[in-house]
């Protein structure tokens, strides 16, 4: 393991223990784990074939900007989680509870909060309406990863990062 990620894990552990206490509580660990789920992709593409639904085919371009956007996400952190190989804190802090089952094995970067923030702003400017419904629940989604002992602060921080400069640049680009 490089040296830098140890540093990390060690600093963030008693934070991501102080989330993670918030799983102790039936109810919560629920909620986070149906947010967590409906952030692996299902959200996404249900308001996709909303904005699909109520503009119709003036819609293609921005759920094609979507797909794409979040095809380059996805490339984006399986390549940094396969090289930088940071275990998850359920897995190195034996005293974090692991909320649900991740869908990988490494932590960096949140690949959930990456797509969340992405498409909360990409959704945010293609629909204004929908920010008081999408931001909150790009939020809850980055939250879940902490609370559900499946990702550090600082894995759940880039990927929130990297999701912003994707959607940005998406915009910028089309």
């Amino acid at each position: 393991m490089y040296p830098v990620i140890e540093y990390f894990n060690d600093v963030e552990g008693g934070i991501c223990m102080r989330f993670n206490r918030l799983s102790r509580h039936p109810w919560v660990r629920r909620l986070f784990a149906v947010v967590s789920r409906l952030g692996d992709g299902g959200i996404w593409a249900f308001f996709a074939a909303l904005l699909l639904l109520q503009e119709g085919p003036v819609a293609l371009p921005m759920v094609a900007q979507m797909a794409v956007t979040g095809a380059i996400g996805v490339f984006i952190y399986k390549l940094m989680k396969n090289r930088l190989v940071r275990e998850r804190p359920y897995i190195n802090h034996g005293g974090i509870l692991c909320g649900t089952a991740p869908l990988d094995r490494y932590s960096f970067p949140s690949g959930h909060t990456l797509h969340a923030t992405s498409f909360a702003i990409l959704l945010s400017q293609f629909e204004p309406l929908w920010i008081p419904i999408v931001v909150p629940f790009a939020a809850l989604v980055a939250a879940s990863r902490l609370i559900l002992g499946l990702h550090y602060p600082s894995d759940v921080i880039v990927g929130a990062a990297i999701g912003t400069a994707l959607a940005s640049l998406s915009l910028a680009i089309v």
